[in-house]
């Protein structure tokens, strides 16, 4: 796993450095499920908006997750995390919700028919 995210050393001051990111990263994910699934739906009808306005904004905030995933997932793994498999594992999952949401936003912007 450490070859694949391109570690060479093990630096186990990243640690906390690894628990801040992830923390961002998953607060972003947060943000953007409360965005698409519960801001969205009520303020559409009320403001007549439509998906051209919901989806560059998912896109945006899954990008930013994504990245804060992937710096927090190699953190772990170069700080030797006792724990680093369980957040492998966890962000991997959420990188799964994040490419179906990724997907129906394009879907939405007429991205992928």
């Amino acid at each position: 796993m450490r070859r694949l995210f391109g570690i060479t050393t093990i630096d186990e001051r990243s640690g906390r450095g690894a628990h801040r990111a992830f923390r961002i990263s998953v607060f972003f994910s947060g943000i953007r499920c409360l965005i698409t699934y519960l801001l969205i739906p009520v303020l559409v009808p009320v403001l007549s908006l439509a998906g051209w306005v919901a989806a560059p904004i998912g896109l945006l905030l899954c990008a930013v997750a994504v990245v804060n995933g992937v710096v927090s997932v190699r953190r772990f793994w170069r700080a030797d995390h006792r724990q680093r498999w369980m957040y492998t594992i966890f962000m991997g999952v959420v990188f799964v919700v994040l490419a179906v949401a990724l997907f129906s936003d394009l879907t939405r912007l007429g991205a992928i028919a």
